[in-house]
């Protein structure tokens, strides 16, 4: 086999890593195999690789620029966030919290008012 013939691997200088779930959602970005910074769009992407040397980049060279997770317009998350088994309970008490001021008291079901069932003479 010849050097011309050796599969030509490479790896792209930017990595932008799958959408993280937060307010609002961000995706991690590497350059040269290290964290460089978080990215809310496709500018902050551009901003951050200014900032470690790299200007004119173009986003869709896969030589350049790897999207993990999406491309270049993604940036909200597929499925919805599911915390962690510490911060669920802390909302399932929340929710019930909610739940027990809204919720009718027993006594009020069927309360006088003229409810859309009952017909009038």
């Amino acid at each position: 086999m010849t050097e011309s013939e050796i599969p030509r691997i490479t790896r792209p200088s930017i990595v932008v890593l799958g959408v993280q779930p937060g307010e609002p959602p961000y995706r991690l970005v590497e350059v040269a195999g290290e964290l460089a910074g978080k990215a809310h769009s496709v500018l902050d992407v551009i901003e951050i690789a200014r900032s470690v040397g790299l200007d004119d980049v173009d986003l869709d060279d896969p030589d350049i620029v790897r999207w993990v997770g999406g491309d270049k317009f993604t940036w909200t998350s597929w499925w919805p966030y599911h915390p962690p088994p510490h911060e669920e309970g802390e909302r399932h008490a929340k929710r019930q919290r909610r739940r027990g001021r809204k919720e009718p008291s027993e006594g009020s079901e069927g309360s006088e008012g003229g409810g859309p069932d009952e017909t009038h003479d």
